[in-house]
């Protein structure tokens, strides 16, 4: 398919639904600097990172739920093409929500449908996920004609919940429009692979995260297995690409777009084992990746606890209190498993090439999260913060806590170390004072090295006194 970068693009308005998300703003800048006549980002948030700079570049902010019927008429009425990005339950916390899952990745979808059929938009864009055709057995190089997975052999509902609302997108293809004669929606289904870049929300912050403090202890599955990545910006050309192939009036081709029904898998076209892949990374920000690998089964039967234990907790899981669950067995599967698939068909139908390298993209992405961690508090592992405030507190107790539970054990440890109980209380006393002259020299100096973080780095230090002092210590050198 050979046409202009804004074929069926300039004139046009569109309907990005999850508009505010990573891949979502960057889709709705995209058709604004392509000419678009008017671009609106559909999302059940008020406000994201992004939400300002889409307002600037005129991009319309809906705020809306997709499982309101009435909301998503109201965000479609009058557009031309729609682009479905939204969804429910990709990771974490999320996935264990079924009903919720289910509402928005499904009833959400139908509400777009029959939106489209409603008003007459020609055009819808599906993304949907390797999912649909991955649960746990490996691929090598799959291409679309592989089977959905069986639905009910799903790990988790958002696989399940995508797989469906896919294959209506499908089956609604060529369906009349209600209101226009002669005139038909036009559907296809855009399967990505795990998605990077600069400001991604997903998958990069929680490693991240748990790299941080440590809670990284082994890689899953071995060296030789392999995925797929895409960066944000080849994905965002692969979107545009869809809606052209959806065209019915390409000349030669009237009636007949070329992308009409079909599902595309989208990939920088580089698989990699996905700890190979983020190792660059957190290097680059200082942090560890372990050596030592744990089976997939081995992983899977810890996978299970977690998903045993937060479905227990179901009704907190909205909660911010409730820290993520270190993993589960559909992420398990995503990590540890290869399955990869070949973006041939996209190239050939739509004239798909990934415009941005694997090398490119990581170094967008490290330069992102370097300036971001430049900007927040960095902080020592979780088990350095077990056992500062552990020590502390044990100290405290021994020292003046009635001999009731385990303090005459720790007054025990603590005579055997200090000889005598004035010297347990002279040790508190010294190291309270060492944390509180550390403390405040932390924040003097973080006044001229992170002026923004100064009263976090104060605490910090309080707490944990050098093991936490030496890392701003370290900052300053850099900055110096």
């Amino acid at each position: 398919m050979h046409l202009s970068e804004n074929e069926g693009i300039e004139g046009n308005t569109f309907v990005v639904t999850g508009g505010l998300g990573f891949v979502g703003s960057a889709l709705c800048l995209e058709l604004i600097r392509r000419g678009a006549r008017q671009v609106r980002s559909f999302d059940l948030r008020h406000h994201s990172p992004w939400s300002l700079q889409l307002t600037n570049h005129g991009v319309r902010c809906l705020q809306g739920d997709l499982t309101s019927k009435k909301d998503v008429e109201n965000a479609l009425r009058g557009a031309n093409c729609v682009f479905h990005l939204a969804s429910y339950g990709m990771s974490g916390k999320e996935m264990l929500q079924f009903s919720r899952v289910d509402q928005v990745n499904i009833n959400g979808t139908c509400h777009v449908l029959e939106a489209c059929l409603e008003f007459g938009i020609t055009r819808l864009v599906y993304v949907s996920t390797y999912n649909v055709v991955f649960g746990g057995k490996e691929i090598v190089n799959g291409n679309e004609a592989l089977p959905y997975f069986p639905i009910d052999d799903h790990v988790d509902p958002y696989g399940r919940s995508k797989s469906i609302a896919e294959q209506l997108v499908l089956k609604y293809n060529g369906r009349p429009l209600k209101n226009n004669i002669g005139k038909c929606l036009y559907t296809c289904a855009v399967r990505p692979a795990a998605i990077y870049g600069p400001g991604e929300e997903r998958h990069l912050p929680r490693i991240v995260s748990m790299a941080k403090l440590g809670l990284v202890p082994f890689k899953i599955g071995n060296a030789n297995v392999k995925t797929d990545w895409v960066y944000v910006d080849n994905l965002v050309l692969a979107l545009l690409l869809a809606s052209m192939g959806l065209l019915d009036d390409i000349p030669g081709k009237e009636g007949r777009p070329v992308a009409a029904g079909q599902p595309y898998f989208i990939s920088d076209g580089s698989p990699i084992n996905t700890f190979e892949f983020i190792q660059p990374l957190l290097k680059s920000l200082d942090y560890d990746l372990p050596k030592s690998w744990l089976t997939v089964s081995h992983a899977l039967y810890l996978a299970k606890i977690f998903w045993a234990v937060y479905s227990m907790l179901y009704p907190l899981l909205n909660r911010w209190w409730l820290p993520q669950p270190f993993i589960l067995p559909a992420e398990v599967y995503k990590v540890g498993l290869t399955h990869y698939f070949s973006y041939l068909k996209a190239q050939q139908e739509l004239g798909y090439v990934p415009m941005v390298s694997p090398r490119e993209g990581m170094a967008a992405t490290i330069s992102y999260w370097q300036d971001r961690k430049n900007k927040s508090l960095d902080g020592p592992t979780i088990y350095v913060w077990g056992i500062i405030l552990i020590g502390m507190i044990s100290l405290f107790a021994s020292g003046w806590f009635p001999p009731i539970g385990p303090v005459p054990l720790l007054r025990s440890i603590g005579l055997m170390l200090f000889r005598s109980m004035f010297g347990i209380r002279l040790a508190f006393y010294l190291a309270t004072a060492a944390h509180i002259g550390e403390g405040m020299y932390a924040w003097r100096l973080a006044k001229r090295v992170d002026p923004d973080n100064a009263t976090g780095w104060f605490w910090q230090t309080f707490a944990l006194g050098f093991l936490s002092l030496r890392l701003l210590l370290k900052r300053a050198k850099k900055v110096a």
